[in-house]
């Protein structure tokens, strides 16, 4: 019998190891823009809503708190524009990868079946899809795929890498032509409190989904937002007819989001300020990295939301990430992200003020 991991492509990271040493040689240190991982502080009221909640010797309950579901709810309808969002809508998880991973597995998909995502994407939708055994595919546009056996539908807006937004008319175009035929969509919404050019929406918005939830999920993820990235915390919202039995499946297997990780949601949900602040950090960031790759002969795709731009030189992606790699910065090669990348690279903001001068500084020279 073949091992789990037999089905699973090769970890992309370690073929960026020998460029993370040429870049980190550098005499004044590493510019890590590759992974994007936050580097800011959590926000003190976070921290302190986290010790608070230290003291919990029981079990969590997968569910979560009552005081944590009504944040979730109060959230989606104040900042997606959800209406009549009920406890039963929403469900945390414990973080947003393990939720891409494993769900095509715990909606019992396998051999035969389809998942389909972008043709640029985050490649855990395809693990996903082979951990399940189901097939995956790849698209520009899913309304034009054959629905036969498509059983789940993965947007990304905001993309990663790619920071495209999909508009309004698009998602409500695609909701319609996926309830048609009756696959179920699941939008992963994580960078979509980080809007620069264009202003994202929700598939739970009424304009999109006409104001009923069936066959719609959305996942949303506290990592990008509000620097919680180690706390591990995220949720979905959307259809009950979906959520209901993911929540049976997740107690069986006790995916329980720890209880000082679900005060510190509660805490973080129920103030804008600390993410208006992130993303000023953040908006700083990117122009300046922008101004700095634009004058270094760079051309930048979309990007118009999200921690990345999508930047090329019209070269081999592995070209320009050894060209960077010379000057101490590391960036994401974009075949990492499917075969339609191999000529782009993922330039993350999430590296600090003094480190972002300094790549501004070595591509300046």
């Amino acid at each position: 019998m073949s091992a789990v991991s037999d089905r699973l492509p090769a970890f992309p990271w370690d073929k960026l190891e020998p460029y993370k040493k040429t870049a980190a040689a550098h005499p004044d240190g590493i510019v890590d823009l590759s992974v994007g991982t936050p580097v800011d502080p959590v926000p003190e009221h976070i921290q302190k809503a986290l010790i608070a909640a230290a003291d919990s010797p029981g079990y969590p309950t997968v569910w979560g708190t009552p005081e944590l579901r009504d944040a979730l709810t109060r959230w989606v309808e104040h900042r997606l524009g959800g209406r009549g969002v009920t406890h039963r809508h929403v469900l945390p998880v414990v973080g947003s990868k393990e939720l891409v991973a494993w769900l095509p597995t715990q909606l019992g998909l396998g051999p035969g079946d389809q998942v389909a995502f972008p043709r640029l994407a985050y490649p855990t939708y395809e693990v996903g899809a082979r951990l399940a055994r189901a097939e995956h595919v790849a698209y520009d546009d899913p309304t034009e795929l054959d629905p036969s056996r498509l059983k789940l539908l993965w947007l990304n807006s905001p993309s990663n890498p790619t920071g495209r937004v999909l508009s309004k008319e698009e998602l409500t175009r695609i909701v319609a032509w996926a309830r048609e035929h009756g696959v179920l969509v699941l939008s992963d919404e994580c960078y979509i409190e980080l809007g620069w050019e264009a202003d994202p929406v929700s598939v739970l918005h009424p304009d999109v989904n006409g104001g009923s939830y069936d066959g719609i999920v959305a996942v949303h993820s506290l990592s990008k937002r509000s620097n919680l990235a180690g706390y591990r915390a995220a949720f979905l919202a959307g259809d009950p007819a979906v959520l209901g039995p993911l929540l049976q499946i997740r107690k069986h297997g006790g995916m329980m989001t720890p209880a000082p990780t679900q005060a510190a949601v509660v805490a973080a949900l129920g103030d804008d300020e600390h993410v208006r602040v992130q993303r000023e950090r953040y908006a700083a960031r990117r122009t300046a990295l922008r101004d700095v790759l634009l004058a270094h002969g760079f051309r930048i795709e979309h990007s118009e939301a999200s921690l990345y731009l999508w930047a090329t030189r019209d070269e081999s992606c592995w070209d320009t990430v050894a060209h960077l790699a010379d000057r101490g910065i590391l960036v994401a090669p974009g075949d990492f992200y499917g075969p339609a990348g191999d000529r782009f690279v993922r330039v993350a903001l999430t590296a600090t003020d003094e480190r972002v001068r300094a790549a501004v500084t070595r591509l300046t020279a």
